[in-house]
């Protein structure tokens, strides 16, 4: 049986290091600002500088992977005799997934013998990050690749993420939202909460008034949604509010005893869209 490796990419803003601890290999979407013509992947600038950037008014446009970028990070593991399973990024939200499917259908062809799977987790950020971990515990417990897909494709419909942000102008820009619904959002404090939907795309479910009952949202739609409140897994993201981050993660272990497996920075592809001051939970819920 032929080993294999599990990629997926840098919308599920796990940073290069902890990947790398997984045994995960990943492809970096890329983004570049309004006011220059200069390209980043996702992990070259410092979260830090990215969202201040951003503060003083800086608009970021994002891009998806392409098929030649997964094209040569498969075939090399391919030609070290290790087989292929990429968990992507929603295809809800981006044509990065469907850059990696093309690539495994292009290298089949050319590698028949060998197995590439491609799954669209319909998920992003955290979700999609605690979902490459799940799938890493079982292959580490020693399941097959096609072992470890079936439990992708069967548990990513119930991983839920729950969302709210700080500055609904972001939200405007992306198209989330009508500028009239931003402004009045942002005159009156009306904070969304937001969460992936079935078909993996974004869903506006309900407002809170006030940052602070925005995160007490967080907690209660952990305890209302998840498969079982007493249980982990669970991530949560930010962009650049780790104090409300670890405020929050606090919150949810006092009330329910779980504990936040990771928390970890909301990456510049996902942030271009939501903005600095954004929290993400991710979990496993009864449905999403």
């Amino acid at each position: 049986m032929n080993d294999y490796i599990i990629f997926t990419d840098s919308a599920c803003d796990l940073g290069p290091e902890l990947l790398a601890e997984w045994g995960v290999r990943f492809r970096a979407l890329s983004f570049k600002f309004d006011d220059s013509d200069t390209v980043y992947s996702n992990d070259d600038m410092d979260v830090k500088t990215f969202y201040d950037r951003m503060r003083k008014g800086g608009v970021a446009k994002t891009s998806a992977v392409n098929t030649e970028s997964f094209v040569e990070a498969f075939e090399e593991a391919l030609k070290e005799g290790k087989d292929v399973l990429y968990l992507g990024f929603s295809s809800g939200l981006s044509m990065t997934f469907n850059a990696g499917r093309l690539a495994a259908e292009e290298l089949r062809v050319a590698y028949p013998d060998r197995k590439l799977v491609a799954v669209d987790t319909l998920c992003a950020a955290v979700g999609q990050g605690m979902l490459v971990y799940m799938a890493v515990e079982k292959k580490k417990a020693g399941a097959t690749l096609e072992e470890v897909a079936a439990y992708v494709e069967q548990i990513k419909t119930k991983i839920c993420h729950w969302v709210t942000v700080e500055d609904l102008v972001y939200l405007k820009r992306g198209g989330r939202i009508s500028p009239t619904v931003a402004f009045l959002g942002n005159t009156l404090g009306l904070k969304p909460m937001i969460r992936v939907d079935e078909n993996g795309k974004l869903e506006s479910c309900s407002k809170a008034r006030g940052r602070k009952k925005a995160l007490a949202g967080l907690v209660e739609k952990f305890g209302t949604c998840a498969a079982d409140p007493t249980k982990g897994p669970l991530f949560i993201g930010h962009a650049d509010c780790l104090a409300e981050a670890r405020e929050v993660a606090q919150r949810i272990q006092e009330r329910y005893g779980v504990a936040t497996d990771v928390i970890t920075d909301i990456g510049p592809v996902i942030g271009a869209h939501a903005g600095p001051g954004t929290i993400v939970i991710g979990f496993v819920g009864k449905h999403r």
